[in-house]
């Protein structure tokens, strides 16, 4: 009876090829595949450092078909690293269903540490984040952000959010509506060359993007003020 393989989760560097992991490397290395959101993206890194590997598509439109794949695969003894394009895979990226189908078939997965833009972002922000709320994208339209909001509020913790730069002076005027001293830092860009880091009221963060192109990807961190009596009294 063969062995089944080891599935390897592998973050990988946000902008700066130099952000992998030395371990990370050793996983590309010794796996017989690696399934990726783009191969584009993907070879652009594994060729920096001289890795080649047979590459399989697996994101949301390919997930359904591939998940089957890929568990035959690791249970006929292939080793399988699984990447996204950037940062941790899982957040904000496809790999669950094939991670809980691993679990369900006893199938050893390993997720290695790295790059993870929610982290960074975390950091960036001088925020006290020994607590916050991760939300993945915010939601498009305005009524539900604004709950959305409202409950983190009172949760009086800051919270973490991807944005796209489409939408990122759309949502900043929406944060105005509901507290123009809403305080935010908007990372764009982070670790490649033009990262950006601004951090203040969301009023001033807004007019510094006013009259320019948003461009690149965006990671919010926001903390409303909440007194000790506000949350009193929304306790009662």
């Amino acid at each position: 009876m063969i062995d089944p393989g080891i599935l390897y989760i592998c973050p990988t560097p946000l902008g700066n090829l130099k952000d992998i992991t030395l371990r990370a490397l050793e996983v590309f290395q010794s796996v017989d595949l690696i399934a990726c959101e783009d191969t584009r993206r993907s070879l652009k890194l594994l060729n920096h450092y001289d890795i080649h590997k047979s590459l399989i598509v697996y994101q949301e439109f390919t997930k359904e078909k591939q998940t089957n794949q890929l568990i035959s695969q690791l249970k006929n003894g292939k080793n399988i690293a699984l990447i996204s394009d950037a940062g941790m895979p899982l957040i904000a990226d496809s790999g669950l269903e094939l991670l809980q189908q691993c679990k369900k078939e006893g199938i050893k997965v390993i997720v290695l540490p790295g790059a993870s833009a929610v982290i960074n972002a975390a950091v960036n922000s001088g925020m006290n984040v020994q607590n916050f709320v991760y939300i993945n994208f915010l939601p498009r339209k305005k009524i539900k952000l604004k709950r959305l909001l409202e409950r983190v509020r009172i949760l009086n913790m800051p919270m973490i959010a991807f944005e796209s730069p489409f939408r990122l002076k759309e949502t900043l005027l929406t944060l105005i509506d509901i507290d123009p001293n809403l305080d935010i830092c908007v990372c764009r860009e982070m670790t490649k060359i033009h990262e950006e880091i601004i951090r203040g009221s969301v009023k001033n963060v807004y007019n510094h993007f006013l009259n320019t192109e948003v461009l690149g990807e965006i990671t919010l961190t926001l903390q409303f003020d909440v007194s000790e009596e506000v949350l009193a009294d929304e306790s009662e």
